[in-house]
């Protein structure tokens, strides 16, 4: 899916930016995956230091969904590594953003999808189970809901309540 250059979104939704209907992520997110910039539907993931559940929504059909996961920040472990990255990207899911850590950046730098993540770390995540699928989460302080438009390039995240056309 071809994603809008963020810098022209913000530029031509000034209006959308004041109003909250359009939101810039916080600049603390590194750049993964072979897709610069990638955009989609947002699914939504709130788990802690566990990633059974970010296995099993990557098990499904992405169909150009952007996977949002609240990671609660942890900086302790991976909740995505190369595996989960070659899933997703066989699965058609167009990104990955991670409110926390990734590994196996080489094999995720291989796949043909776009990552962001706040930092790699070498240890696997626990494998309870626990969290909560298709909830809203809380990134930056910012509120994201299932359905809202996910763009991302190498300025920047942006999230939106539609999905914009320039």
């Amino acid at each position: 899916m071809a994603s809008l250059a963020t810098a022209e979104v913000c530029d031509v939704n000034a209006g959308d930016l004041s109003n909250g209907d359009l939101r810039v992520l916080p600049p603390v997110f590194k750049i993964y995956g072979q897709c610069r910039a990638f955009s989609g539907p947002i699914t939504t993931l709130k788990v802690f230091e566990d990633n059974v559940l970010v296995r099993e929504l990557l098990e499904t059909r992405g169909e150009g969904r952007v996977l949002v996961i609240d990671g609660g920040g942890s900086m302790r472990c991976a909740l995505v590594g190369g595996n989960l990255g070659q899933l997703a990207q066989n699965m058609g899911w167009a990104g990955i953003v991670v409110n926390g850590c990734i590994r196996d950046v080489d094999e995720i730098n291989g796949c043909d999808i776009g990552v962001r993540a706040l930092a790699s770390h070498p240890q696997k995540s626990n494998k309870k189970g626990q969290g909560e699928k298709h909830v809203p989460i809380y990134i930056g302080g910012m509120l994201i809901r299932e359905g809202e438009w996910l763009y991302a390039d190498s300025d920047g995240i942006l999230v939106s309540k539609t999905e914009l056309s320039i």
